[in-house]
């Protein structure tokens, strides 16, 4: 095939010539007689590139040259037939009747059939055949996966893996036929197998054809193991145990034993398969971990490396069990070969973020990599003695670093900035060389996201080294002057109107921000005013504040709007306190997600459309739990259901707002429910069962104005059997009952399939705030189903299932609300309080006393005070907020504790009313 030369592809020569509309209308050489194999294989070619670039043709195209492609099947020429195979195989997803051929592509398929093409043959079947076919052509497969020749072999195997989705039960009955190709004792080479063929290569371009008699010449190559235990794995992955039995079987049976797999893939790929047995039972780590130990003693240095970096990548490996692993990657690093070099030192960085003290012995080999020819090593090489050098290596390590840092790319960049990101917490006391670092290459070229992370550990310093601080706010006011990316102008200005009022001289951080003003463009301008506002408001010295008045009211003639709001508005803050305090100085700001919730159920309540929305009814939380949340996925489609066992890695829980918002539209949907009225707070879900029962259950709590409902999820694990009538029965089991059952909405059936599914039982409040402790017991009629229908016997039995008690208390009526404690207890000083000292003996520390109380009120700790820093004497602060009218609570907890004594308690509580006083205090005092 004569490729077109540069030139020629761009004068445009080449898009001709592999146009579509070209080769169709050039197909018309597969109908001329005689056929001209070269024509056809060249056209063919064409084709398949056409597709493998992602050109799409319409059906009618792709029919009509699939059925032209069949009428080559006559001729003998075996690259020709080869070309075919392939065409066929890539056009059959868009071709319509392709099964036609089916008859054809078999006769080359024959035990007997000694064609080059055999297994081009058979990979091409597999993708034209519907998946109800399976069955019949299976003794093809069968006979084709113990072939002696592996090219077939392999091409059985990997058709029977793409098969295997679409017949599962058709697949798995060759389970034996791919043991035996495993078990082969030698096996030819892919390439061997066209000697003697006089194909002229795999295609046999440009040759004339020849007999087709194989001479096939035997090698150790061994593929057909790759392939074969790739399929093995996919029939046996729903079972553990014989997985684990192949792992066994196929690594020696016991440590240090011959294994029958000779092909460094296959060996590679059970590797894998040992790694997912351990992640999925940790109770095989040992015994699995003997077979690694094994593997890392193997003569191919792809083995060593996959079992090494598997035992790196364990959860609660210890040092002991990583020696040898790392022993192996330490002799990589000194290996002649680049890629395993690359693979030892990124495999060590990583692990060098848990076990630090592990990695260091590499150390001296690592050092020597620094100045290694490749860069992607070397900054493996040193992130890695970043995380595991000590103190006193630091200022070494940066001289080092800087003098390569314009030589690699910016991904690497970031690499090397985040390890000393996290160096500078660690050592702190070497934060000036690591700064001088940091500023160096901010004013070096790079994009985004390597600026972004060298702003980012800057940032880290500013707010966790006091020492740093100046230094590194200085620096970031100078890269604000020549920098090109909006977003970090806007951050950093935000911190400086954050940290830059507390600083000795503030007046220095002037200059900069208002440069910007003048120079930049509106979002960066709208940021700036705010900065220069918060320096304003928050000065003591009237002085800067007259001189920030002077250029705020310059911002008054800005041509955007934004900037003149902004500088209007607070302009008008400066001179009204209260204004100020609410909007610039306010740390805490209202839940996005619930402040959605409770105006959705505001324009949907016909009822509330007379009265004003009550925004105190909104929780607030702080700034940086608000920032927090909004870099959150919103994932709300399964909420409080028994989790899954075995469940893959998912994204963050939802928020408690995000819960409330998902439960009220749930709730919404029930008719029963439509009188009710908003809900006014949703709990977690209470788990009542153990998650290795046959029946799990769990509960939410839904709280209404005068009502209370609680949610069963119900999951029923037993594939043979159908609940019916399903439905939960609760006893109060106090002497006075405060709730009063309304109603129960049972489950009709609940099967496996249909688990988790909703049980509702609704009561109604005899007070205000009721609380008590119910028995629960699942109700149902059993049924077991016909294993020949799947449908359930006529006959079943009423049966009971006693699930634990569900508590109502405090935690079901207060949610968390962040406030400023000083301000808020002030402002309830002639609210109803209460005060009680209690002795909690029990408590053997200030910080598991502070733990339980936050439980047992489900309040928000405020000022960081739920983690004591005195042993002996603390203050924990509580706030909270009751929905429907409860208000605001905030709780004081001074203790002290005495060896023997336990804590001893003082619990102040004001609240908006009393009834929330006394819900607090039975709550402690329960």
């Amino acid at each position: 095939m004569v490729l077109p030369s540069k030139k020629e592809e761009e004068s445009g020569l080449s898009s001709y010539y592999n146009n579509k509309t070209t080769i169709i209308q050039e197909a018309r050489v597969f109908n001329e007689s005689p056929i001209s194999p070269r024509k056809c294989r060249l056209l063919l070619t064409r084709i398949v590139y056409l597709l493998c670039v992602g050109e799409t043709l319409t059906s009618q195209e792709a029919t009509s040259l699939f059925f032209g492609t069949t009428k080559l099947f006559q001729h003998k020429d075996s690259a020709l037939r080869q070309a075919v195979y392939m065409a066929i195989k890539e056009l059959a997803e868009s071709a319509e009747d392709v099964i036609m051929v089916t008859s054809s592509i078999m006769k080359d398929m024959q035990p007997n059939s000694e064609v080059i093409y055999r297994s081009n043959a058979i990979r091409a079947l597999s993708r034209i055949i519907d998946p109800s076919m399976a069955q019949g052509i299976e003794r093809f497969f069968k006979a084709a996966i113990v072939d002696r020749n592996p090219n077939v072999a392999s091409a059985a195997l990997v058709s029977a893996y793409h098969l295997f989705p679409f017949a599962k039960d058709v697949v798995k009955r060759w389970a034996n036929e791919t043991q035996e190709a495993v078990n082969t004792k030698s096996s030819p080479s892919f390439y061997d197998s066209t000697i003697g063929t006089g194909g002229g290569g795999i295609l046999g371009f440009g040759a004339a054809p020849q007999p087709t008699t194989q001479n096939t010449i035997m090698t150790s190559s061994f593929c057909v193991q790759y392939h074969a235990i790739g399929l093995l794995y996919l029939i046996r992955q729903q079972d553990r145990m014989a997985v684990t039995k192949m792992i066994q079987q196929y690594s020696g049976g016991k440590p240090g034993a011959g294994s029958i797999l000779k092909n460094p893939m296959s060996i590679c790929m059970l590797i894998r398969y040992t790694a997912k047995v351990i992640e999925e039972d940790p109770n095989l780590q040992r015994p699995m971990l003997e077979f690694l130990d094994g593997w890392l003693r193997h003569k191919s240095d792809m083995v060593n490396y996959e079992a090494a970096r598997v035992i790196c990548e364990m959860k609660n490996v210890s040092s002991q069990q990583l020696s040898k692993a790392i022993s192996v990657l330490q002799l990589f690093l000194s290996s002649p070969k680049t890629v395993l070099k690359f693979a030892a030192t990124r495999t060590l960085a990583a692990l060098a973020l848990t076990q630090p003290a592990a990695v260091a012995t590499c150390n001296v080999d690592l050092e020597a990599l620094i100045a290694d020819s490749n860069r992607s090593v070397a900054t493996y090489a040193i992130t890695t003695l970043l995380k595991t050098g000590n103190e006193a290596s630091v200022d070494r390590l940066m001289k080092q670093i800087t003098g390569f840092m314009a030589e690699i790319t910016d991904e690497f960049k970031v690499i090397i900035v985040e390890a000393i990101r996290s160096l500078c917490l660690k050592f702190p006391a070497k934060h000036a060389s690591m700064l001088t670092f940091l500023s160096g290459v901010l004013r070096d070229e790079g994009g985004y996201d390597f600026k972004r992370a060298v702003v980012e550990a800057m940032f880290d310093m500013v707010k966790y080294i006091v020492d740093a601080k100046e230094q590194a706010l200085s620096h970031l006011c100078e890269f604000i002057e020549d920098c090109e990316f909006t977003k970090l102008s806007v951050r950093i200005l935000h911190l400086l109107g954050l940290e830059g009022p507390k600083s000795p001289q503030p007046t220095k951080y002037i200059r900069f921000i208002y440069n910007r003003v003048v120079l930049e463009n509106a979002t960066v301008r709208a940021a700036a005013v705010a900065s220069l506002a918060k320096f304003g408001i928050n000065s003591i010295d009237s002085a800067l504040q007259k001189s920030i008045t002077v250029l705020l009211n310059r911002c008054l003639d800005d041509v955007d709007d934004e900037v003149r709001d902004r500088a209007a508005l607070y302009l008008k803050t400066f001179k009204e306190k209260p204004l100020a305090d609410t909007y610039v100085k306010e740390e805490s700001v209202f839940s996005l997600a619930a402040l959605e919730s409770k105006l959705v159920a505001y324009v949907k309540d016909p009822s509330a459309s007379t009265l004003p929305f009550d925004i105190t009814s909104v929780p607030k939380i702080s700034r940086s739990q608000a920032a927090q949340d909004a870099a959150r996925p919103s994932t709300l489609e399964t909420i409080g259901v028994p989790a899954a066992k075995n469940a893959s890695a998912s994204p963050p829980p939802p928020t408690a707002a995000e819960k409330q918002s998902a439960y009220a539209q749930q709730l919404a949907d029930v008719p029963e429910f439509a009188s009710y009225g908003p809900v006014q707070n949703s709990t977690d879900a209470t788990e009542l069962t153990e998650s290795e029962t046959e029946y799990q259950v769990s509960c939410v709590t839904h709280i209404f104005a005068e009502h209370v409902v609680f949610q069963f999820n119900v999951s029923n694990t037993l594939p043979d059997t159908v609940l019916e009538n399903v439905s939960v029965i609760m006893q109060d089991q106090i002497e006075e009952p405060t709730l009063t059952e309304d109603f129960i909405i049972p489950l009709p059936t609940l099967t496996s399939s249909n688990s988790p599914s909703i049980i509702y039982v609704s009561f109604t409040k005899n007070k205000p705030y009721p609380t008590g402790s119910f028995a629960c017991t699942l109700k149902f009629v059993t049924k077991e189903l016909d294993p020949s229908t799947g449908e359930p016997e006529q006959d079943g039995y009423e049966d009971e299932y006693q699930i634990d008690e569900l508590e109502l208390g405090a935690t079901d009526y207060i949610i968390p609300n962040y406030v400023t404690f000083g301000a808020e207890w002030d402002r309830l000083r002639t609210s109803p309080s209460i005060t009680e000292t209690f002795a909690l003996s029990s408590m053997d520390s200030i910080k598991a006393a502070c733990d339980s109380i936050i439980e047992v009120l489900n309040m928000e700790p405020l000022g960081g005070t739920e983690t004591p820093t005195s042993t002996s004497v603390h203050t924990l602060q509580l706030s909270g907020l009751v929905p429907g009218g409860g208000g605001k609570v905030v709780v004081r907890c001074r203790m002290t504790y005495s060896q023997g004594a336990g804590v001893t308690l003082e619990l102040g509580i004001r609240a908006e009313k009393q009834e929330i006083c006394d819900l607090v205090l039975d709550a402690v005092g329960g």
